[in-house]
């Protein structure tokens, strides 16, 4: 399995985003897998609006078909997983958004209820249609958005973290969750940090869509 390249794609047009990502990417697949980051250009720095998500896909399945040759699997790492069909439909390649993976991570083979904990309440329609997409629909709990304006709360790591706890809590408590997913590519090191304060699993959405694109790419290898 030596050298297998995995593509993570920020649909977002920040760098250090990229390149948080991609660490955690990193971390999480191990030996033998080397993931490299694409940044979108045209986007906004952060993805907060259904518009902006749309207006996304384009420029993300450019991407994909550029860099394809040259890679074993891709990951969308937005979290409505724009330009996913998209690329599932032109290459052969495998490929995964941090969207689908976390809702399917979270489910855990149709077991158990889960909701979404986020910070972009403009997004929340594009939210709630993956599971209807995934055939998920019947465990699906809701999005709580955490309290605070998206932007800002990414500029303070610990109110980030302190906003997004209280949607945690408000998705067991309130909506019955047994499973937490954090929605968002940039919240990738909040979901790490929010992991150890529940009893319930909380999904981290990058190391979910790593998991996935490493089964698929060697299911594919064993055939």
């Amino acid at each position: 399995m030596a050298g297998r390249r995995i593509l993570l794609i920020n649909p977002n047009s920040n760098e250090a985003t990229t390149a948080m990502m991609v660490a955690i990417a990193r971390s999480a697949a191990g030996d033998g897998f080397d993931i490299v980051g694409a940044t979108a250009s045209r986007a906004p720095a952060m993805i907060v609006s259904a518009e902006a998500l749309e207006a996304a896909v384009a420029e993300v399945e450019e991407i994909a078909l550029a860099r394809s040759a040259a890679c074993d699997g891709i990951i969308v790492a937005a979290f409505g997983d724009p330009g996913l069909a998209g690329i599932k439909a032109a290459s052969r390649l495998p490929a995964v958004g941090i969207g689908e993976s976390a809702m399917l991570a979270a489910a855990d083979n149709g077991r158990r209820r889960f909701g979404v904990a986020t910070t972009t309440p403009l997004l929340g329609a594009k939210i709630d249609a993956l599971p209807e997409t995934l055939g998920l629909r019947s465990l699906y709990t809701g999005t709580r958005f955490a309290d605070g304006d998206a932007e800002e709360l990414m500029r303070d790591p610990a109110r980030l973290q302190a906003a997004l706890a209280g949607a945690v809590e408000a998705c067991i408590a309130q909506d019955g969750a047994e499973a937490v997913i954090i929605g968002g590519g940039p919240l990738g090191e909040a979901a790490r940090a929010l992991q150890p304060m529940f009893t319930v699993p909380v999904i981290a959405p990058i190391p979910s869509a790593v998991a996935r694109i490493i089964r698929l790419i060697s299911s594919r290898a064993d055939h």
